[in-house]
């Protein structure tokens, strides 16, 4: 009965269904039938991503561009896309090699990527949408490859960029991200980015958001987008100041802390988080353009200060309502702003901000913000306020930010250095209670803060650390400053002694140890290469002493007071002298059987392998969210300072001490042996007495000098006398010898006359006898010319005579020729009635040939005697050449002549 029915089909395979899903997509004409097959193939993508990829990848990115004018097929085809870059983690073919391997498929052919880029032309949603996420997921896996197809598409970038002009937020945001993870690291997209105009897009989008107070994660993504086309890029950093998007920054910076809503409304947490970042991105970007060093720092600087990013920065950072981690970032901004820049660090201190130490009376009328009554302080008194006079833990990193900036007011300015450590030694001296004046810190501490603030301390020996490092005259002004007033008997103590006093006090009390680190640091730094500075410190000697028991205590919990107590050590060691309160062989002996070598070098080598030390640059310096101090135990210039002095001290203690180290001059290190000195001195006052001897002989040399000088003005009159009378005896003889001249020269006058009239008749002679040859020449010259014009005019007739019979006979001639062709004309009319004349006519012909023949020779023979008659002429000629030769060889004659009847007379006036 159920014979006839048939079974039920097979159930396909997954990997079986998504083949024929491939094969229809990459076999189908109809775009229905591919848009079908898509859609199964989507539902699979999240699942079973490799075998998707496997069978029909190709056939996806074909279809983008086979089907890329139907809006619907090719929103299924990159949602497929994307599914196969996040497929779902429990899928059992989910793995990190898929989206490399779809990354390849993409990057290998740069008309794939191109496709994508043709997308974001289309207006769709979608198509842009999906377009971005897939390039952005295409960009994280491989990251170097689609940069370079990215670059390489015709306007790739350009078109990105216009993306961010996109008014739905997705689509713009989605840009945005791409953009920030594309140019991170690649200097040419960096540029090509920033000249497609998208800083101004960039700073619309921040203030379309809500600026830096109520923009979320997209203004953050902003600033992170212009960190990263600015970072270590001089070209973009210029672009963007010379477009003037620095007021831009500026007017950014203002908002923060004019928010226009006094502080008063509630603000969520998350949402003032978010607002730190933003200003934290914002002054993270302001640090890129002022890179230590770098190409246009100088004029970042510049550009920064006029447009009021610098005064912005301080407000912030001084404002009582930001973060404190936010006033940190705000016054290191500050900092690098004015590093380096004199113009900048001299108008730096002029400028005002809050005080740190004032707080704001209720507002009244309902006024707040600038005029909440907060007095305001010049801006060196409120870092130094705020550094040394904020004892709380949580402002740590504000403090050390204060710190940096005022460091930085003075780095690389002697000048304002020096005026710095004036005004602090003046406050000091003064009487008047400053607490905020670091050597007042220093050399009067209140131990009353010393327990909870150990970094009051350290922060002003760090500050006087800068302001005398590799400064002699700052050393020297610093060193003046005493304790203890004379007048009223009391002991006169220095600062050197007086810092050090409060250290080993320190050291005995087991204070805490920054306190030693910073008093320690000073002292290093100050008494390095500086003489006078060691011989102070050397005046107390019991200060060797404590130090040194400081370095070999057994039960000491702190490497690096030990190890820098070593180095102190060792510096003092290092540039005593054998004049110093304790001479230098004493010192050495002292350091020797106190501490020993071996301890030395052992505490100089732990404190170098010690991890604040060994890892500065790489430990972060700032407060740590444990609720105990901070790990910051040294400054970074002091860092380097020990790493590149370290081999010198660890050798300082084996130096012998009758060799002394002179201050370093241009980076030369000169020792001197003190026995050579004194070996040198007494050889010295050897070569005085020996220069007395020389200088009583030289004296007694002078007394027979002069006595010899005598003599030579006697002898010298004697000959003046004789010189006279020659000089008398030869006037004489000169002037007999004048006469004799005088004479001599009147007879040669009236010799010179005679020859002159005699010249003057051969001149005279000479004139006739060449008038008589050149009239001679002339008749010959006239009679020639009269016989060459007749033979000339002869001749010519002749010619024109037998010329013109010549030219009758020729037309006679012709004549005749003329009428026998007539005749023959007429004969040949007549031809065969007169054929038997021919022959005569032949003969009468040949006999006028002849006669023309004849003609002919009598014409040759005219013209051979007109040739004949131009021989002669030339002949003439010549004959007249001749004669004008002749001519010249007597006018030749004659000067020849002329000149020997000269020569005759000159001749016989000499004799």
């Amino acid at each position: 009965m159920f014979s006839n029915i048939t079974s039920a089909p097979a159930k396909q395979s997954v990997s079986e269904t998504i083949t024929v899903l491939s094969g229809r997509l990459s076999s189908a004409t109809l775009l229905e039938d591919r848009r079908a097959a898509i859609l199964g193939l989507r539902s699979f993508a999240k699942e079973y991503p490799a075998s998707v990829a496997s069978g029909a990848l190709r056939s996806l990115i074909g279809s983008l561009s086979k089907d890329g004018e139907d809006v619907d097929t090719v929103k299924v085809v990159l949602e497929t896309l994307l599914m196969l870059f996040n497929p779902n983690q429990d899928s059992p073919e989910a793995s990190e090699e898929i989206a490399l391997w779809l990354a390849d498929e993409f990057t290998q052919r740069q008309e794939n990527i191109t496709l994508l880029l043709d997308f974001l032309e289309t207006n769709d949603f979608y198509s842009r949408l999906y377009s971005l996420q897939l390039l952005l997921a295409i960009l994280s896996a491989r990251t170097e490859r689609t940069e370079i197809c990215v670059f390489t598409a015709p306007l790739g970038i350009s078109r990105l960029v216009a993306v961010l002009d996109d008014r739905r937020e997705a689509v713009r945001n989605e840009a945005l991200t791409l953009l920030t993870y594309l140019t991170p690291s690649s200097p040419d997209i960096q540029k090509l980015v920033a000249f497609s105009n998208v800083f101004g897009r960039v700073f619309d989008i921040i203030a379309t958001e809500g600026s830096l107070s109520e923009g979320d994660r997209v203004v953050e993504d902003s600033l992170i987008l212009l960190a990263n086309l600015l970072r270590l890029n001089p070209s973009n950093q210029s672009l963007f100041r010379e477009e003037g998007y620095i007021p831009q920054l500026a007017k950014l910076l203002e908002s923060t802390y004019h928010t226009g809503k006094g502080g008063e409304e509630e603000v969520a947490h998350w949402a003032q988080e978010q607002r730190n970042r933003n200003i934290y991105a914002l002054l993270a970007v302001i640090r890129l353009f002022l890179v230590p060093g770098a190409v246009g720092t100088s004029q970042n600087q510049a550009a920064f200060w006029q447009h009021g990013v610098l005064y912005h920065a301080l407000q912030l950072a001084f404002s009582h309502d930001a973060e404190l981690s936010i006033r940190a970032e705000a016054l290191t901004t500050c900092a690098d702003i004015i590093r380096g820049n004199s113009k900048l660090q001299e108008s730096f201190a002029q400028l005002q901000v809050p005080s740190v130490l004032e707080t704001a009376p209720p507002p009244t009328n309902g006024q707040t913000g600038k005029s909440n009554g907060i007095p305001a302080v010049y801006v060196i008194d409120g870092l130094l306020d705020l550094t040394l006079s904020v004892p709380t833990t949580q402002a740590f990193d504000l403090r050390l930010a204060a710190c940096q900036c005022i460091k930085a007011y003075f780095f690389n300015h002697p000048d304002v250095r020096l005026h710095f450590l004036r005004r602090a030694i003046d406050g000091h001296a003064s009487g008047v209670d400053e607490t905020a004046n670091v050597l007042t810190t220093l050399l009067r501490p209140s131990n009353d803060s010393t327990p909870m603030d150990p970094y009051r301390h350290w922060f002003a020996a760090v500050i006087t650390f800068h302001l005398v490092f590799e400064n002699a005259e700052a050393k020297a002004l610093a060193m003046s400053v005493t304790e203890g007033d004379a007048e009223s008997g009391e002991e006169v103590v220095t600062s050197i002694q007086t810092i050090t006093a409060h250290l080993v006090s320190g050291l005995a009390r087991t204070e805490d140890d920054r306190i030693s680190v910073g008093y320690l640091m000073l002292l290093i730094g100050w008494l390095f290469e500086d003489l006078d500075g060691v011989n102070d410190f050397l005046g107390e000697g019991s200060n060797i002493q404590a130090l040194a028991q400081e370095v070999v205590k057994h039960n000491s919990s702190s490497v690096i007071v030990q190890g820098l107590c070593a180095m102190i050590l060792g510096v003092v060691y290092e540039f005593s002298t054998k004049d110093s309160p304790i001479p230098r062989s004493t010192l050495h002996s002292v350091l020797m059987s106190r501490m020993g070598r071996e301890k030395y070098i052992d505490a100089l080598n732990k404190l170098r392998s010690h991890p604040f030390m060994r890892n500065f640059e790489v430990l972060p310096q700032k407060l740590e969210d444990t609720g105990n101090l901070p790990d910051v135990y040294f400054d970074a210039t002091f860092v380097d300072f020990f790493k590149d002095n370290y081999s010198r001290m660890i050798r300082a203690i084996d130096r012998d001490p009758g060799m002394e180290i002179s201050v370093v001059t241009n980076g030369v290190q000169k020792g001197i042996s003190r026995e050579m000195v004194d070996s040198l001195r007494a050889q010295v006052d050897e070569k005085e007495r020996t220069l007395q001897a020389t200088l009583v002989d030289i004296a007694s040399l002078n007394g027979k000098l002069g006595q010899e000088q005598a003599d030579h003005r006697r002898t010298k009159e004697e000959y003046a006398a004789e010189l006279a009378r020659i000089k008398n005896v030869n006037e004489a003889i000169q002037r007999h010898h004048d006469e004799e001249i005088r004479k001599i020269e009147a007879e040669q006058r009236s010799k010179d006359e005679a020859h002159e009239k005699q010249i003057e008749n051969i001149r005279k002679d000479a004139a006739k006898a060449a008038e008589a040859i050149h009239a001679d020449y002339r008749e010959k010259q006239a009679e020639l010319q009269r016989q060459l014009d007749y033979v000339r005019k002869t001749a010519e007739a002749e010619a024109a005579r037998i010329q013109r019979r010549s030219e009758a006979d020729m037309a006679d001639l012709r004549a005749t020729i003329s009428r026998l062709e007539v005749d023959i004309m007429k004969a040949n009319k007549a031809k065969s009635e007169e054929l038997h004349r021919s022959s005569d006519l032949e003969k009468r012909c040949s006999a006028l040939e002849k006669q023309l023949s004849r003609k002919d020779e009598e014409l040759e023979e005219s013209r051979a005697q007109l040739e004949e008659k131009e021989e002669q002429k030339s002949a003439t000629q010549t004959e007249l050449d001749d004669l004008l030769m002749v001519f010249g060889d007597l006018e030749e004659k004659v000067e020849k002549y002329k000149v020997r009847q000269l020569l005759t007379i000159k001749s016989s006036r000499i004799y």
